[in-house]
């Protein structure tokens, strides 16, 4: 054999071997952009999954019907609208926690609603959120819960401040649009002002 093909044999086996393993990666680069990209939701989808490439394909799933949403920014004005609605909200949470949380609810379905999100199915309304808001979703998704067993009387008056503070994580992130100004979002109640 010459050196020339030796060379070319040489070269062949390197793109072959350079491409198989780019094939094996594939995978694992994947779940690793997912997992950055729904952090702890991403470990109940595969919790809650036969298995792992399921659990992916419904995230890669929700990715591509969150990208056929039409959200917006809210306006201004109806940032300062809602951010006077959630004060009146955590004001009453003082009085009525159980009636705050109902309230509290339902003004996140408004702001989810106002910013382009489907609000119907519950369950498909936590999905989409999670593409944008992966790292409160699961807390709203706990607060939802605690909501609906307050209106009952079947949880403590500490499980509903826990719950108001997972609502509030979330509002402002719809309101603010990215999250990065939780507090300014989110005014304290009289009782935090002591």
């Amino acid at each position: 054999m010459s050196g020339a093909v030796v060379t070319v044999i040489v070269i062949v086996v390197v793109i072959a071997a350079a491409i198989v393993i780019a094939l094996a990666l594939m995978p694992r680069m994947r779940s690793r952009k997912l997992k950055e990209r729904f952090g702890p939701e991403y470990d109940r989808a595969v919790e809650q999954s036969d298995n792992r490439r399921d659990a992916e394909r419904e995230l890669v799933e929700r990715q591509k019907r969150h990208q056929q949403l039409q959200l917006r920014e809210l306006t201004d004005d109806e940032k300062r609208r809602y951010t006077m609605q959630w004060a009146h909200v955590q004001e009453q949470f003082v009085d009525d926690p159980a009636h705050a949380l109902e309230n509290a609810d339902r003004l996140l379905t408004l702001a989810m609603a106002d910013r382009g999100y489907p609000t119907e199915d519950p369950d498909q309304r936590v999905a989409d959120l999670s593409v944008e808001h992966a790292q409160p979703v699961d807390r709203f998704r706990r607060a939802h819960q605690i909501a609906g067993q307050a209106g009952r009387g079947q949880v403590s008056t500490e499980d509903m401040r826990a719950a108001i503070v997972d609502y509030r994580q979330l509002f402002a992130e719809l309101v603010d649009g990215n999250g990065s100004h939780t507090e300014s979002a989110a005014p304290h109640s009289a009782r935090d002002n002591r």
